[in-house]
């Protein structure tokens, strides 16, 4: 297996890898700049040579003989002799007619007959590249004029004077000093450079390589999307910066929700509390919705300093609605109870008049029971024609007498059919309403509840008044707030029937209030279904 390299290895590789591209690119502008400068320079200087020689007396007299033969001969010396003293590459002379008379770099040019563009115009000087068998150079060109005779003041010849451009090699031979230089001073920089910045950043990632890193990120991704839980962190300022699937579905929040905070996104008080430490309380359970979850907060701290908190969440929807099923049961289960202990005592009453031979007294004892069994079954039927919540009422009514509190259902309750959804949404607010009223009223001893549930405008209207102490004008709110209970906990979850009604009516459109009339009175609306024609 290849090693990796470090944090520090990396970046100096990178630092390295940095000034070499630079030193190259440094290198390439430097070549183009030499080659700008020494055009500059050596132009001048090979112009200031040519147009001294086109001044000397001795090449104007030369190039004014007669004979060509004679030109020859005057000014091969001159132009040896100015090679020498000026130190340029070469020197050319040709006469009037463009001819050749001199060259010290080709002898072989001799008599050679200039272009129009190498002999110019009449009398002007000028500076140009030129490619011949030596190489590229700068050449400068100059007019030479008669001195006597009748040449006087005419163009007699042209001198050219050249300086050869230094080769790419030679250019960077004399420049390998100061790239040497600039190297080894890059490369001080960037080593000193690379461990500062490899140490501040393994500091700020506390001492992990990136391989490290990119592992944690790659489990925290797996751990957060493979979790059935939610998880939400924020900051000191309570600004979300971790959220993953499951948060976003439990509590619906937006999908650019990272980076804001608590109150720009909305989040409704009670949950707001929770998520930000307000309400410190293990297991905290809040209606987000028509879904119920469970929180729990946990403040971090870095090497003790705070940053932030991390709140899991669990939704116990469906765990509600398991609950709710074995509400019924259990409600079952009391009824069943409550009228086996009735009718254990009845069959008592029933044994000791026969012991007694009383036997008429059994026989109207008998029909009595039956006659009031039969009128509270037909009084309610006969008024709620939804079998879940008539049930429901009947179970009620028999625990709420072997609790010695009579339960009345108004003679103006009136129900008719209802879908399966509502009905099972009605008789959870009735069970709820009546829960808490036999909750207020049961230690009193001889209590009264009075049940009315109608179909009024649209809507199922249910009331429940009860003659218990009624509830504190500062409670009237709070009482429908999740987890509200003035009853000690008992383990479990408390105080949230009146808010799991809140919840429902809500849901569906509608409402649920108290208010206090010697005793509590509740009042939940849940809309009917539209029927479309």
């Amino acid at each position: 297996m290849a090693r990796r390299w470090s944090v520090a290895g990396q970046l100096l590789a990178l630092q390295l890898g940095i000034i070499a591209v630079v030193l190259v690119g440094v290198g390439g502008v430097s070549l183009a700049q030499a080659q700008i400068d020494f055009r500059r320079t050596e132009g001048a200087r090979v112009l200031s040579a040519a147009e001294s020689l086109a001044a000397r007396t001795l090449l104007r007299q030369a190039l004014s003989a007669s004979s060509r033969p004679a030109r020859v001969f005057q000014s091969v010396p001159i132009a040896d002799g100015v090679q020498s003293l000026s130190g340029v590459t070469f020197v050319e002379i040709a006469d009037a007619d463009g001819v050749v008379v001199a060259n010290t770099r080709d002898p072989a040019r001799l008599g050679v007959q200039l272009s129009a563009a190498d002999t110019g115009g009449a009398g002007r000087s000028w500076v140009a590249d030129d490619s011949g068998t030596g190489g590229r150079a700068i050449v400068a060109h100059v007019p030479v004029f008669g001195e006597a005779g009748p040449q006087t003041g005419r163009v007699v010849g042209t001198a050219a004077v050249g300086q050869r451009y230094p080769s790419v090699g030679e250019n960077l031979l004399s420049a390998v000093p100061n790239l040497v230089a600039y190297l080894g001073l890059a490369g001080i920089v960037g080593v000193v450079g690379s461990l500062l910045v490899a140490r501040r950043v393994k500091r700020q990632t506390l001492g992990l390589e990136p391989v490290e890193i990119r592992g944690l990120v790659e489990h925290r991704e797996a751990m957060l999307t493979g979790i059935k839980e939610g998880v939400l962190g924020l900051d000191p300022d309570d600004r979300v910066t971790l959220v993953n699937g499951e948060a976003h579905r439990m509590l619906g929040l937006p999908a650019d929700c990272v980076g804001r905070t608590l109150t720009e996104l909305g989040v409704e008080d009670r949950l707001l509390d929770v998520l930000t430490g307000s309400a410190a309380q293990r297991d905290a359970v809040v209606f987000v919705g028509d879904r119920i979850l469970t929180l729990n907060r946990k403040p971090v701290a870095v090497r003790g300093v705070p940053a932030g908190s991390v709140t899991t969440m669990r939704d116990l929807t469906e765990l509600r609605q398991l609950e709710q099923e074995l509400g019924v049961t259990r409600q079952t289960t009391e009824a069943l109870r409550a009228q086996a202990h009735e009718f254990a005592n009845r069959l008592h009453t029933i044994s000791g008049l026969l012991e007694l031979e009383e036997y008429a007294e059994v026989l109207r004892y008998v029909k009595r029971l039956g006659s009031a069994t039969q009128e509270l079954a037909a009084a309610v039927t006969e008024r709620i024609e939804s079998p879940p919540l008539a049930a429901l009422l009947i179970a009620k009514s028999s625990v709420a007498a072997e609790r010695g509190v009579r339960l009345h259902v108004a003679d103006a309750s009136r129900v008719g059919p209802l879908d399966e959804d509502l009905a099972e949404d009605l008789a959870t607010v009735v069970g709820n309403l009546v829960d808490n009223a036999l909750d207020a009223v049961g230690p009193l001893g001889g209590g009264e509840i009075d049940v009315s549930v109608r179909e009024e405008g649209g809507e199922v209207a249910v009331e429940v008044r009860d003659s218990g102490p009624g509830v504190a004008p500062e409670l009237v709110e709070e009482v429908f707030t999740s987890g509200f209970t003035t009853k000690a906990a008992e383990g479990g979850y408390r105080g949230f029937g009146l808010a799991l009604t809140r919840t429902l009516c809500v849901r569906r459109g509608g409402s649920v209030s108290v208010r206090n009339d010697d005793g509590a009175v509740f009042v939940a609306r849940l809309p009917l279904p539209v029927v479309v024609p």
